[in-house]
């Protein structure tokens, strides 16, 4: 049986890639899961590599159950294996992680008081956090006697306090949960503490003016663990060592950070030739994301799925499919975003290669959750800018809201509890899931012609919130695209607009 990870044992692996031993703590991390490991902990960790930054992470467990121990025995070391494509090209980059200094559980009193000891180090620089979508969340049960406080946000005001009594420098500090303006919204959680724990305005102050909350953007696939027993095996009998924390992201990675432009000098990210961009406001690249690679997602599968496909690389390597990606993409969504279009055409190509990942086989039927929703935040924005903008229909975009509804209504053959069961093209029965009213109503639709399930579909403002029908063309052309769908199948119909 092969020994645990740890810097003697790497030794004598024979590992010869780049690994720090020591360095001063200079980045505090809320959360010690697979996603900060393979970006935030990533990008400090190659930035040791190629500008000398010479920094070390201290990893806080978010909740009582962690990886501290696991993180503690392999002495923070961790393996992690990028993999996807890029131009075409099959990518498998392996890279042990050395800038992780150690773990600390906040639920033990011992490791409590030696968090706060790093909070007020001379070193510190940092503190970044990816605590879930419910982590940024004000908590009026957590008090800064607890230990520790309960809430994240009431974590951090009490280091924050014991940094500002020490008499130290503010923080930078990184929010990677995803919800919009996480810096902002933790900011103003930890001024509800403040003011509930009556800390002081001068502590206030400092808070606000000495240390920097940024808004952050993420953007990589982080499937995490590998599950295949003897892939595991394999690769411990390959690296020469045992390793749970073993972590797996996709090559691509992107990280838009909100701030002053002093920010990008500071960080160690720009020197190092990484893909971490420090811009005035998140909120465009989140819109490109959104509608390019989100968009992307829920404009094509639903369709592809009656075509007969059923995983999105697969799709990719579909000349017609791929097509009608690319030509909603480039020729429907791009044109109105407020960005530059030569980064716009960037991104949209390299969501080709992120599709195109052999690593992932990312099934249809995932995305097609909830796909209601999902086409109306992610789709109908570019489809009715479009509009205004050009004053015509975008091809490509309606005959994916005819696909949508399509793929909802497909011989229909029963409502069960979860979900609604139709059948596809091939003769296989498939689960729509959405919200019940929504699949109440294709249900209550399954026996309408064609003409009255596209009107009732457009005129639902509870799904749209507002009448479709208003839009000159919209109805006729919908009808039309769905009934060569029906007839000809999802193939020929995303043909027939390019």
């Amino acid at each position: 049986m092969a020994d645990k990870l740890n810097y003697a044992v790497l030794e004598k692996s024979g590992y010869d890639g780049y690994i720090l031993k020591k360095a001063p703590v200079k980045v505090l991390q809320f959360g010690e899961g697979n996603f900060l490991r393979a970006f935030v902990d990533y990008w400090f960790d190659m930035a040791n590599e190629k500008v000398g930054w010479n920094g070390k992470v201290a990893l806080v467990q978010p909740i009582a159950q962690g990886l501290t121990q696991f993180v503690n025995d392999q002495e923070g070391l961790y393996t992690l294996y990028l993999r996807g494509s890029e131009n075409g090209e099959k990518i498998n980059r392996k890279r042990v992680i050395s800038v992780v200094d150690a773990c600390y559980n906040p639920y033990d009193a011992a490791d409590w008081e030696k968090i706060k000891a790093i909070a007020a180090s001379d070193d510190l620089e940092y503190v970044a956090s990816n605590t879930t979508e419910a982590g940024i969340v004000y908590d009026p049960e957590s008090t800064k006697d607890q230990l520790p406080p309960t809430s994240f946000p009431a974590k951090l005001t009490v280091l924050l306090y014991e940094r500002f009594k020490a008499g130290k420098k503010g923080v930078v500090i990184l929010s990677c949960e995803l919800i919009d303006d996480n810096g902002k919204e933790l900011q103003k959680c930890v001024n509800k503490h403040i003011d509930d724990w009556g800390l002081g305005e001068e502590f206030k102050k400092w808070v606000n003016e000495e240390n920097l909350f940024c808004s952050t953007l993420v953007d990589r696939i982080v499937p995490g663990r590998i599950r295949d027993p003897k892939e595991v095996a394999a690769l411990t009998e390959e690296n020469g060592y045992d390793d749970p924390l073993l972590d797996v992201g996709e090559v691509f990675g992107v990280w838009y950070i909100e701030g002053p432009a002093w920010l990008e000098e500071k960080l160690p990210f720009k020197a190092s030739g990484l893909n971490v961009h420090v811009v005035p406001e998140v909120a465009p690249y989140k819109k490109r994301k959104v509608r390019i690679l989100n968009g992307a997602h829920t404009g094509f599968v639903l369709g592809a799925y009656l075509a007969g496909q059923d995983i999105v690389r697969d799709c990719m390597h579909n000349e017609t499919i791929h097509s009608f990606m690319n030509k909603m993409l480039y020729e429907e969504v791009i044109p109105i975003l407020p960005l530059d279009k030569d980064d716009c055409d960037a991104f949209a190509a390299a969501v080709t290669d992120r599709f195109n990942n052999p690593f992932v086989d990312h099934l249809l039927m995932s995305i097609s959750l909830n796909s209601t929703s999902k086409w109306k935040a992610r789709n109908m924005p570019s489809f009715l800018e479009y509009i205004e903008k050009f004053g015509k229909l975008p091809a490509a975009l309606t005959m994916s809201l005819a696909a949508y509804i399509a793929f909802y209504s497909s011989n229909i053959v029963r409502r069960e509890e979860d979900g609604l069961i139709c059948v596809r093209p091939k003769g296989n029965e498939y689960k729509v899931q959405d919200d019940a009213w929504v699949l109440d109503f294709y249900y209550d639709h399954k026996d309408a012609d064609d003409a009255t399930l596209v009107h009732d579909v457009l005129t639902n403002e509870k799904m749209w919130d507002q009448d479709l029908t208003k839009i000159a063309g919209l109805e006729e052309t919908v009808l039309k695209d769905l009934a060569l769908i029906r007839t000809e199948g999802a193939e020929a119909a995303y043909k027939s607009v390019l």
